[in-house]
């Protein structure tokens, strides 16, 4: 009997003792789990960390990367900008193709791109005369302001007559305009179109004192009676590609300056042969046929260049907002009889009522329209600036040859 109870109570400690096995496995199994998770939760949290710093270094990155933006009022400047800098800057331009600059109005959205831009260039000599108010706001809060008028050898705007006294403009004999006109061109690197293909040695050379000038110089002035229609020639808008050139260079040193300089040289290319297109285009035109009577006076640096005679302009001033007078009309139709005029050109961008009115006046009198102050629409002969000078060349050329 005693043998029986000792051996049930020796099988009750041996399950005993593998129940308190069991159970202690299972306690270390669940410490075990425990340990793994917040194991695996602190590796979670460590690379979650870690991909938000990286996101936020990226998107410093990116902010530091930014393109600057330059906004620019006219649409031929627009596209000489754009064509010079290529993607290297956001190029935005607020006057659409057709626009006339005299009396154009900016919208709310367009003043808020001009007040926000980095850098706003614009013609100068009070050429936007609807913008004006708009120009000075944004300067004065702080936007960088250069116009381009700045960068050339203006002339002055005489306001009224009918050029009586052309032969003080530098107009004369033209003869000497070579000495007078093109020589003067030697200081900007324009003389005789050859200085333009050393460009890439000189690097903007002419603007090696720009550090010590400061981009003021370029800013806002009171230009007054200045004639502000300087895009007329292609060489002073070359003048203007290469100053404006080496302003960006100096104000944006974080911008790629070997791809600016390559994207200049290669539009300033292209402004110097057709330069010298037009010139060759123009000789054919007889010298005493080289005189134009326009719808208002716009083509003052376009005959200073090409030795043009200027006879009249229906509106005796360098805005459209100003009008032309029956005694005004009258005068210009005695000056086509007397010089035996065969055509007036008209703007595209601005009504050419008196002009119809004058040639129907002077009998036997031609109207042809130009591209002066604005691009043509998309796909015309005038699209772009070069497009532009060309087209006007080959009118011109026709309607004194003809």
């Amino acid at each position: 009997m005693f043998y029986k109870f000792r051996s049930r109570f020796a099988l009750l400690v041996t399950v005993f003792v593998a129940v308190l096995s069991l159970f202690a496995s299972a306690c270390s199994s669940s410490d075990s789990s425990s340990n793994a998770g917040s194991s695996s939760s602190a590796s979670s949290s460590s690379s979650s960390s870690s991909d938000s710093s990286s996101s936020d270094s990226s998107s410093n990155e990116e902010a530091s990367l930014e393109t600057p933006s330059i906004v620019v009022t006219t649409n031929i400047l627009g596209d000489v900008v754009t064509s010079m800098v290529g993607d290297l800057f956001e190029v935005e331009t607020i006057m659409p193709s057709g626009a006339d600059p005299h009396v154009f109005q900016a919208s709310a959205q367009q003043v808020n791109l001009m007040m926000e831009a980095d850098l706003l260039v614009v013609n100068g000599a009070n050429f936007e005369e609807g913008l004006l108010d708009v120009i000075e706001s944004a300067e004065s809060d702080g936007v960088m302001v250069v116009e381009a008028i700045s960068f050339v050898e203006v002339i002055e705007s005489d306001g009224h007559d009918d050029h009586d006294d052309h032969d003080e403009e530098g107009h004369d004999d033209h003869d000497d305009h070579d000495e007078e006109g093109h020589d003067d061109h030697d200081e900007e690197g324009h003389d005789d179109h050859d200085d333009h293909d050393d460009h890439d040695e000189e690097g903007h050379d002419d603007h090696d004192d720009h550090d010590e000038e400061g981009h003021d110089d370029h800013a806002l002035h009171d230009h007054g009676g200045v004639d502000p229609h300087f895009f007329t020639d292609p060489a002073r808008m070359a003048s203007v590609v290469e100053g404006l050139t080496a302003f960006l260079v100096e104000n944006f040193p974080d911008v790629d300056q070997e791809s600016l300089l390559a994207n200049s040289n290669a539009y300033l290319s292209e402004l110097n042969s057709l330069d010298s297109e037009l010139e060759e285009m123009l000789s054919s035109i007889p010298e005493g046929s080289r005189k134009l009577i326009t719808n208002h006076s716009v083509f003052a640096y376009f005959a200073d260049r090409y030795d043009f005679e200027i006879l009249g302009s229906i509106i005796q001033s360098s805005s459209t907002l100003d009008s032309a007078s029956a005694k005004d009309l009258a005068d210009l139709v005695s000056v086509i009889e007397d010089e035996n005029v065969s055509a007036i050109f008209a703007d595209a961008a601005s009504s050419n009522t008196l002009a119809q009115v004058l040639a129907e006046e002077a009998g036997n009198i031609e109207v042809i329209t130009l591209f002066t102050e604005s691009l043509g629409e998309a796909g015309s002969a005038g699209s772009t600036y070069l497009d532009m000078v060309r087209t006007n060349g080959e009118l011109i050329t026709g309607g004194l040859t003809n």
